[in-house]
């Protein structure tokens, strides 16, 4: 594998890197946040590709936004895009925010107007690309995926929970992804998640679930070792979320699939109950209590001792989360290691291609602060082959479990 490194004003090879990874894996608070690239070995999208959907099957509602003020003319045209993968695409985020604001005001000054429903219609085409590049496996929806199904996503899981010491705190993964990758690939190998929600058939969002952990009130010694939960917090929401009545719920992927089937089909619009998308205009009544709560944890744990935070497929294209990132680093004690394909060096012409957040963090030469190019080598399903082996899973005992399940016709508990 060949990749670049750089800890500080220090260059790591590859055997140096995986004894950096080890050594964070070991600190008392460790760490992931999973961006959009994380979820394209399991089938979804990234911006850039949802964007060049986008453009690709409603090109006038692209360009209805552009004469509105939404976007940059350019931004409307899919050839400026196609190969060109470092191409700057409109924040999605912020733009459904702007016409989620623009809508209210509309329908306040001019609810029967015409052009009000067309303008509607256009933001639902581009709330359905969102929807369709968080899918990932339509079969999935209807009986949750195996552990093979999502290898790279169960990797990563093993390795994280059986790297824990006795007493350390659970791992925590946060995520900008819509998509169940981390959900699934958990239940497909028995480890619990907590995502903030608890219940049975009636679950809600209670965030105080996010204080509590599993423990094996029988282990002794060894047995103690390791830890089979992990905190997840999905800081854009979720598919799967719904506002009603001033609750917030998480539904079952088979319960919440012939909605979302209805959506990526075009047969109905997508609903405003959905905790997926920013709702500014709704922010103090809605997402805020939710979306805030989850902010909060995720800058609680950047300021705990002996923390890490390991950046996968994540683009720095989320202001908030730069903001949050940075000023974390006034804790003395957090480390932060981010894998990004597009980094090549820190010579003048290599720095360029970056984002601004990325440069500023290189320019602090801080040995807290470690970055992982190359290209495809440091893509998701390669990079969580750098961390160390977990102690406690084997994918070979997972597979014999398998089989043994399939011939007892799944009627044995492991």
């Amino acid at each position: 594998m060949s990749i670049v490194c750089v800890r500080g004003d220090s260059a790591l090879d590859e055997q140096d890197l995986r004894a950096h990874l080890a050594a964070m894996l070991r600190l008392e608070n460790i760490s992931v946040l999973l961006g959009a690239g994380a979820s394209v070995a399991a089938g979804g999208l990234t911006v850039l590709q949802l964007w060049k959907n986008f453009l690709r099957e409603y090109p006038q509602s692209a360009r209805r936004f552009s004469r509105e003020g939404f976007i940059n003319t350019e931004d409307t045209e899919l050839a400026n895009f196609e190969g060109d993968n470092t191409r700057e695409v409109p924040n999605i985020e912020i733009l459904l925010d702007s016409l989620e604001i623009a809508r209210i005001d509309w329908q306040r000054r001019k609810p029967t107007s015409r052009n009000l429903k067309v303008f509607e219609k256009d933001v639902d085409l581009l709330l359905q690309c969102v929807v369709k590049a968080a899918i990932l496996n339509e079969q999935s929806w209807r009986s949750a995926p195996k552990f093979d199904q999502l290898p790279h996503h169960v990797k990563l899981l093993q390795r994280l929970v059986g790297a824990r010491q006795p007493g350390q705190a659970s791992p925590w993964i946060f995520t900008t992804n819509y998509d169940l990758s981390v959900e699934w690939a958990a239940e497909s190998v028995g480890v619990h998640t907590h995502t903030g929600f608890v219940g049975i058939h009636n679950r809600t969002f209670s965030p105080q679930s996010f204080d509590l952990g599993y423990r094996n009130v029988n282990a002794r010694g060894e047995a103690r070792f390791g830890c089979n939960d992990i905190y997840l917090a999905k800081l854009h929401g979720s598919l799967t979320w719904e506002s009603s009545d001033n609750e917030y719920k998480e539904l079952s992927a088979s319960e919440f699939w012939p909605r979302l089937k209805g959506i990526i089909d075009g047969a109905q619009p997508v609903s405003s109950s959905m905790m997926v998308f920013p709702r500014a205009a709704k922010y103090l009544q809605t997402v805020g209590f939710l979306s805030g709560e989850l902010f909060r944890r995720f800058s609680d744990f950047l300021a705990k001792p002996q923390s890490c935070i390991i950046l996968i497929g994540y683009s720095f294209g989320d202001d908030h989360i730069n903001r949050l990132i940075r000023s974390a680093l006034l804790n003395p004690t957090l480390q932060v290691v981010a894998f990004l394909p597009e980094f090549s060096g820190t010579q003048e012409d290599q720095l360029v291609q970056l984002k601004p957040e990325v440069r500023r963090l290189l320019s602090l030469n801080s040995p807290r602060i470690t970055f992982v190019g190359g290209g495809e080598n440091v893509y998701f399903n390669n990079m969580v082959d750098l961390l160390p082996e977990p102690m406690l899973y084997d994918l070979k005992e997972q597979e014999f479990k398998e089989r043994i399940r399939a011939a007892s016709g799944g009627d044995h508990a492991e």
